[in-house]
């Protein structure tokens, strides 16, 4: 057992809970969204592409920094959802909401290259065979974008757990509601003799991430042959 003291677990559990939600609120999106750029053919898709593609580009604390000017009291979206009691900021959920953004350019190019690997005449063949749209989509692509869709979770998993820039810069890093492990670990930093569960909080994170790479490269295989029914 890690020796670790009660405001570190916290923040393990904190990050864990956060990456999760961020991950599976932003799959569906990024599923749609990698297939209209991988299969789409309309005006504004390079737009698009771009758009998607911002956060990896831009300083986190800038996608922080905008994502406070929309849900803080006086921004546009904050100023409806405060009196709703559905403010963000300074939340959890604004850091599962900063969490998926940063996330969400990488798991819509994993499922968008696995997508466009996909030969388009083996869903032809099955649409000429009277398959339709939704059978095709479910017995044909989806069997072969299955590992591409655990790369993308498992890469989207990764990223939010270690946010650390749009986070600290949107919800703070408050004890018990928005301190994740990475901003945890940014406040040992500033603590004199913390060296022990700084190490500690590291060799953590460390495990997290090889540990969600080896469940994902074991489920992948398993998921696509279950999904075509092998």
């Amino acid at each position: 057992m890690i020796d670790l003291p009660p405001e570190a677990w916290e923040a393990l559990s904190l990050s864990l809970r956060v990456s999760v939600v961020a991950t599976l609120v932003s799959l569906p999106l990024a599923l749609w969204v990698a297939h209209l750029l991988a299969r789409g053919r309309f005006r504004g898709r390079g737009l698009l592409d771009a758009v998607v593609h911002l956060p990896l580009v831009l300083p986190p604390v800038v996608t922080g920094y905008a994502l406070l000017l929309l849900f803080s009291r006086g921004g546009p979206l904050g100023a409806v959802l405060e009196p709703l009691g559905l403010g963000v900021a300074f939340r959890w959920t604004g850091a599962v909401i900063a969490a998926a953004i940063m996330a969400f350019p990488l798991v819509v190019r994993a499922i968008r290259l696995a997508i466009e690997a996909v030969d388009p005449k083996l869903e032809e063949a099955a649409a000429t065979l009277g398959a339709s749209p939704l059978r095709i989509w479910r017995t044909v692509t989806l069997p072969m974008i299955a590992p591409g869709i655990l790369a993308g979770v498992t890469i989207g998993f990764a990223k939010a757990f270690g946010e650390f820039g749009a986070t600290i810069t949107f919800v703070a890093s408050i004890p018990g509601e928005t301190r994740t492990l990475p901003s945890a670990i940014y406040a040992f930093l500033q603590v004199p003799g913390a060296e022990a569960p700084l190490r500690g909080l590291v060799g953590v994170a460390v495990a997290v991430a090889i540990l969600a790479v080896l469940v994902s490269n074991w489920l992948a295989p398993r998921v696509a042959a279950r999904i075509a029914g092998r």
